[in-house]
């Protein structure tokens, strides 16, 4: 397979992931806010609101049921929380909110696995990154 063939792939699978990850979070009562938000810091996968607490979610797909899932990387974490940062600036109706960092797993053949308040910004793993 080519590496475009494998990107386009890599794509769909995330898509897919994020669909299905969307869905979990709605059944658990989140409103989904925003999906694929960019901002100058990087892309969030998905944002939810339930209750007073807005999640900014990182969805991990897998490609297989076997595949380890590693957590988000530190760079990523300190990315993440920066684009959280500038969403909720262009969103003073939702600054009110208490925030949150999770993820979400997403295997086939698997129920996918949500790991509320997976970290947190203000770690001191990612001190020496901001």
């Amino acid at each position: 397979m080519s590496g475009a063939a494998a990107r386009r792939r890599a794509e769909r699978r995330g898509a897919w992931g994020e669909i299905a990850a969307a869905a979990l979070l709605m059944l658990k009562g989140y409103q989904i806010v925003a999906r694929r938000r960019r901002t100058g810091f990087g892309e969030i996968d998905l944002i939810a609101r339930r209750g007073g607490v807005l999640a900014f979610v990182e969805v991990k797909t897998l490609a297989s049921a076997a595949a380890r899932a590693d957590p988000v990387r530190p760079r990523q974490m300190v990315r993440t929380a920066r684009a959280a940062s500038v969403f909720r600036g262009q969103r003073p109706d939702l600054a009110r909110l208490d925030m949150r960092y999770d993820w979400v797993i997403v295997a086939p053949w698997r129920w996918p696995a949500h790991h509320a308040d997976a970290w947190r910004p203000d770690s001191p793993d990612l001190a020496h990154l901001n």
